[in-house]
Order: structure tokens, then sequence, then C-alpha cells
């Protein structure tokens, strides 16, 4: 699904400028050190992820508690279906997951990507 919305792009480049403290930490202390490459803020179709790995067709969204509302819950539901659907993986992970068990998040993308610790950047 390489095709994207072009009135997204511009709401992309602020969101990759704009990340969250969650984003950031798991950006910097550990996508950013893949030996894969891991697009930041990708548009996908109609929807911006947070980050694509695009040779595992891997999303990964950080969540912060808007999405714990129903409406919300509702709509990453169809969002993850219309990815799925295109052969996409989701990941989710709340900011108190990236806040309070953030190696266990690294751990759970590890295994799920297939990288050992000794494959990572330094």
């Amino acid at each position: 699904m390489q095709q994207y919305n072009q009135n997204l792009k511009r709401n992309a480049r602020r969101l990759r400028r704009d990340m969250t403290p969650q984003e950031c930490r798991l950006w910097y202390d550990f996508l950013k050190k893949l030996p894969i490459l891991v697009y930041r803020q990708r548009m996908l179709g109609n929807y911006i992820v947070d980050f694509y790995i695009a040779s595992k067709k891997l999303v990964i969204e950080i969540d912060g508690a808007r999405h714990q509302m129903a409406e919300n819950r509702l709509a990453d539901a169809e969002r993850d279906k219309v990815l799925h659907d295109r052969g996409m993986t989701i990941k989710r992970y709340s900011n108190q997951d990236i806040n309070h068990n953030f190696i266990a998040v690294c751990e759970d993308l590890l295994k799920t990507l297939g990288v050992t610790a000794d494959q990572m950047k330094k």
C-alpha cells in the first residue's frame, strides 16, 4: 500500500516534527537503532501511522489517553482492520507501556521483528 492521500502530507510532517514524549523515547532510544528501516509518521492510504517497518509490514502505534474513549477505540479498530486486510500487522502500546515498561516493549518488538539484541546498532 504505497499510495497515500496527498492531503495528509502536511500533517505527517507536523507530526514528525512534534512527536509526543513517548514517541520520541521509542524512536531515539530504540527504533532508530534497529538494523531495519523504520519510518516515522508514515502515510498509508488515508491514515498516518506512528511508525512503519515496510520490510516487515509492521505498524507500531503509541496510544495516548484519547485512544481509550469509545469513539476512538472504534475508529482504531476500523483502521486496524483496513491495514490488516492489506497484509499489515499492527502493534499497539500505550503511553503507560512506554513510560513504565519500556524494556518489555522493546523486547516484544525485537521478538516480533526477529531481531536479536546483538544486531542492534550502537
